[in-house]
């Protein structure tokens, strides 16, 4: 670990020519740059004006993923290692993303150390989930994974990407790129169970191709404060997709989710349901747009956003937006933001369950209608009891 964001930290990371080029543009393209501000409207509401990067140092030992995949995978043209070691790696970091939506993103790329490529060949389909965990442990580091997920023609395949730190100060600045083939199917989700003193800015970009179908989830438990901006591109005719989420702060937690939907191509479908709660003096704030461009007709877009509120300090902003340059169009958006429905209270202790049971039972089932579509696989019961959890550490 090294002390400071240098551009002698950045050409002393290994890699081939073409990463450590692309480490030194990106860095002078940071460094030109001034961090957002509240000012701007894609960090309204956040808490980005309290990040000191001057607490942190880009971690660059051990800073790599551990990855649970079936070993006979390769035998079948499935790759998944680092993105360094692939021939046409230069064309692909970044084929998704596109320019760095803000400094983060730069900072991403500059400090990479063990970028990720899982690329599922055309007409494959991978039955298990390929999981993905990236742990951080070291006080004070700053990390920066990256990982790029590729679906070929016809392909299907799920990945499981966790974010996970014990109780630690850090920051964690990952990356993620969704690419899926014509009529490829990917379903992702992202797990974030980092400590409470972890501060998490997340940017995840996706591609769809003509009759492909994805399906992108995010689960937020975690963090000081979390912030998740998802831009999701529907860019061949028939392209699908399904944003879901579930976040639940307590304490002084904050999660922040910024969204788009783009429809760029005819008879595209978009389907988003984001489901919060928070408690004690936690914040949350969601902001989405559907963006219907004028070449995509035919298009049905949905947005959902909503919130419980637990607690009096506790606070929850949603604000849903539409662009629609197109006609023979079906859009719609709602939010919510409220406490526990005083009906379903009064329906449970009418019949002698007790206060603090009924509200963790109502609560629960709110999120029931996110979790039952997740594919965490091996990690539900996990969630479940972690979102238990925080309900009792309430009551207590």
């Amino acid at each position: 670990m090294l002390s400071s964001f240098t551009a002698e930290v950045v050409d002393a990371l290994s890699g081939p020519d073409w990463l450590r080029r692309r480490r030194s543009d990106a860095f002078d393209s940071f460094s030109a740059a001034a961090l957002p501000t509240e000012a701007e409207e894609v960090w309204r509401y956040s808490r980005i004006s309290e990040l000191d990067l001057d607490r942190y140092e880009p971690a660059l030992d051990g800073a790599g993923p551990r990855v649970e995949v079936d070993p006979a995978l390769e035998a079948r043209g499935v790759v998944v290692g680092n993105l360094g070691d692939v021939d046409d790696g230069d064309d692909v970091l970044g084929a998704v993303a596109g320019a760095a939506v803000d400094a983060f993103v730069e900072l991403n790329v500059a400090f990479l150390v063990a970028p990720l490529l899982v690329r599922v060949p055309d007409g494959l389909a991978v039955e298990e989930p390929i999981i993905v965990e990236h742990r951080f442990e070291a006080g004070g580091a700053a990390m920066f994974p990256r990982l790029v997920v590729q679906v070929g023609r016809d392909a299907e395949v799920t990945v499981i990407e966790r974010h996970v730190s014990g109780d630690v100060d850090g920051l964690v600045v990952p990356v993620t790129e969704l690419d899926v083939a014509e009529a490829g199917r990917l379903r992702y989700v992202d797990v974030q169970v980092l400590g409470p003193r972890v501060w998490q800015v997340a940017y995840q970009a996706s591609r769809v191709a003509r009759d492909a179908t994805l399906q992108a989830s995010a689960v937020a438990l975690g963090g000081s404060y979390a912030r998740l901006r998802t831009d999701s591109r529907l860019v061949g005719k028939g392209a699908s997709s399904q944003l879901l989420a579930v976040y639940f702060g307590e304490g002084e937690q904050m999660h922040d989710f910024r969204t788009m939907q783009d429809h760029a191509a005819p008879n595209t479908t978009s389907d988003l349901l984001f489901k919060g709660a928070v408690q004690d003096r936690a914040r949350s704030v969601y902001s989405g747009l559907i963006r219907v461009r004028k070449e995509a007709m035919g298009t049905n877009a949905f947005q959902t956003n909503r919130n419980l509120v637990l607690s009096e300090g506790a606070h929850a902003d949603s604000v849903p937006n539409l662009e629609i340059e197109a006609n023979d169009v079906r859009c719609s958006h709602a939010s919510a933001v409220g406490p526990i429905d005083a009906e379903q209270l009064y329906y449970l202790e009418s019949r002698g369950v007790p206060p603090d049971v009924a509200e963790r039972l109502i609560v629960l089932g709110f999120f029931d209608e996110v979790i039952d579509r997740l594919p965490v696989g091996p990690f539900e019961r996990e969630l479940r009891a972690d979102i238990a959890g925080k309900l009792e550490r309430r009551s207590a």
